[in-house]
């Protein structure tokens, strides 16, 4: 018999993910199999999988899953990829990203947020996940270029560092705006270095803090 768990992923897909638009097969296998209500606190457990994104702790969330499907498929990830990823959060985005790429580097500033979540993904059997509590707004220079890099957090603008680290032929998918909405952002840079730029809806995220991002103090306790 198969597990509510089970039950509550496969509604999610087919209901949130496939019903929106969600077309990548590798995406919808990956969010069926990757157990959200792990990386959702004791206290929102049961709400793991509504259509919507959950409290963690620090001020943070985890995403809504149409988001995190969304973001991903945009990747277009073919599974020899090494992705970066900015706002570790919960670790959701991140095992979701490891089922489909061959590394994920996971760039987190709350080092008890980046710490759970590394527990939660070792738990789980994830041997190719790579969690640094930084900065993430400054990248992570050691494995660049990156062919894919995403952020899950909100920016008021693209940090120029991911932009230097993303390999040609890469794709950078960034949330883009101000305080309360942003754009969903995908960045393309060619062989030759250009960028292009597409739009792909409204979102709202947690802000990006750091060097490259929104000041703390700017948000106040929301940060």
């Amino acid at each position: 018999m198969r597990d509510k768990e089970q039950e509550a992923r496969d509604r999610m897909v087919r209901e949130q993910l496939v019903a929106r638009g969600i077309r990548d097969a590798r995406v919808l296998a990956a969010m069926r199999r990757v157990p959200r209500h792990l990386f959702v606190p004791e206290p929102w457990r049961e709400c793991a999988y509504d259509d919507r994104p959950q409290p963690i702790g620090e001020n943070q969330t985890i995403s809504q899953p149409l988001m995190v499907a969304l973001m991903t498929e945009l990747l277009e990830l073919q599974g020899s990829e090494v992705v970066l990823e900015l706002g570790t959060g919960s670790g959701y985005q991140c095992a979701v990203l490891a089922e489909l790429c061959r590394k994920v580097i996971s760039i987190e500033r709350h080092a008890v947020l980046a710490e759970r979540a590394k527990r939660i993904l070792e738990g789980l059997g994830y041997t190719n996940v790579e969690i640094h509590a930084a900065d993430g707004t400054l990248g992570w220079p050691d494995e660049a270029p990156y062919p894919c890099i995403v952020v899950t957090a909100g920016a008021p603008s693209v940090p120029p560092p991911l932009v230097e680290q993303l390999a040609p032929g890469g794709r950078l998918v960034v949330p883009v705006g101000d305080r309360d909405v942003q754009t969903l952002t995908l960045i393309r840079k060619d062989a030759r270095g250009r960028t292009s730029w597409s739009e792909h809806g409204r979102c709202v995220f947690v802000p990006v803090v750091g060097h490259h991002g929104w000041r703390e103090d700017r948000w106040g306790p929301e940060a």
